[in-house]
């Protein structure tokens, strides 16, 4: 049996303990997340399961807060960086800190793009590229907020209108993304976005997980697969140059569970562009097809996310320039590599690649994605 297989087979042993006895967790006040801006109102929202599960969720970018899982000692551990107040996110430089960006995730070459034979201009915001939506995207909004149950589950269902123009992107576009907390254990994202006018889409969840709940321990033990055989290399700028590239007998390939430290300062170029893994592997499925395409698990803590996912892509990115000059919750400091982002999406700069799935949303038809991040115990 191989190494993934036991991997997985350990996974589900151990995806519940039954009747544990749970440490009790730090819930954050909603009242430390509410606030105005641009008029328009802040909170924070609790989901919780039976199992004690719980996710808090802000509707200021639609971001993830905390994120409670027990581990192998029956100790709940928070997953996700973040801040205890609005206050601390809007005075915080680290602006990708667990929201939802878009309106296209990732990288545009110099933020230009072609459809219909128009060419248009979005803002730059990464040297001479567009990121994550722009100066303003996504991850900087007020979303309409409404608690709802799907399926009997707690959800939070989040919705924004982004006007024609907003950052360069035509059309005016309707977002909506639920959170739903399942009682297996699962944080579940499904997105849907409707168009008046021909545009381009790819927003994803840009959360900073550590599985062992605390800076103290960086990321570089965690254990990771991914189910890709390749990658799209970038240049220096960190752009795809539209090339798919095999994984086999590069730093790159997790087809084997193998830790994130063991290759992550080979002198390859790649790790060099990036400072790092900062890429997007071509997932190894059906195209829109919902599966497992990664997991990942911290030997400190024992606890294991499994990220399910109907996207052709998948950023990995490894902590490389966070500056630990950021205190989050419970005091703990945003050092370097001590976080990872498991980015579920269509391929970085899309539109400038007629080899990569199309980005291009038309009036008339609905975009959507569903991506699940699972936790298990590993003992």
């Amino acid at each position: 049996m191989n190494r993934y297989k036991i991997f997985l087979l350990t996974f589900l042993i151990h995806f519940v303990s039954q009747g544990q006895k749970f440490s009790t967790i730090k819930e954050i006040s909603s009242s430390n997340f509410q606030t105005k801006i641009n008029g328009k109102s802040t909170n924070l929202f609790t989901l919780k399961n039976k199992k004690g599960m719980t996710a808090q969720i802000t509707n200021y970018g639609a971001r993830v807060v905390s994120l409670w899982v027990p581990d192998r000692n029956g100790n709940f551990q928070d997953v996700v960086w973040g801040f205890e107040t609005i206050a601390e996110y809007l005075a915080s430089s680290d602006i990708y800190c667990g929201p939802i960006v878009g309106r296209f995730g990732n990288r545009i070459d110099k933020g230009k793009f072609k459809l219909n034979g128009t060419q248009y201009q979005l803002t730059i915001n990464n040297n001479e590229n567009h990121l994550h939506g722009g100066t303003d995207g996504f991850y900087s909004k007020v979303w309409d907020a409404k608690s709802v149950k799907i399926d009997g589950n707690e959800a939070l269902e989040l919705s924004y209108f982004s006007k024609d123009g907003e950052e360069g992107y035509p059309g005016n576009l309707t977002i909506k993304v639920t959170y739903i907390l399942t009682e297996d254990n699962s944080l579940k994202l499904i997105y849907s976005a409707t168009t008046d006018k021909t545009t381009i889409i790819n927003p994803t969840s840009h959360c900073y997980f550590n599985l062992s709940g605390t800076s103290k321990n960086t990321i570089l033990k965690h254990v990771l697969f991914i189910n890709s055989e390749k990658f799209t290399p970038t240049n220096e700028g960190l752009i795809p140059t539209g090339e798919l590239r095999n994984l086999k007998n590069t730093p790159l390939d997790f087809n084997i569970p193998t830790a994130i430290g063991d290759r992550i300062d080979s002198k390859y170029e790649q790790l060099l562009f990036g400072k790092g893994y900062d890429h997007n592997f071509i997932i190894n499925k059906p195209m829109g097809s919902f599966e497992k395409i990664a997991s990942i698990y911290s030997p400190e803590s024992g606890v294991l996310m499994a990220v399910n996912s109907d996207q052709p892509g998948l950023q990995f990115y490894s902590g490389n320039f966070m500056k630990g000059n950021l205190k989050g919750k419970q005091g703990d400091d945003h050092n370097y590599r001590t976080g990872f982002a498991l980015e579920t999406q269509n391929f970085p700069d899309a539109p400038n690649h007629p080899n990569f799935p199309s980005a291009v949303l038309k009036p008339k038809q609905t975009y959507t994605q569903t991506t699940s991040y699972s936790f298990g115990i590993v003992k």
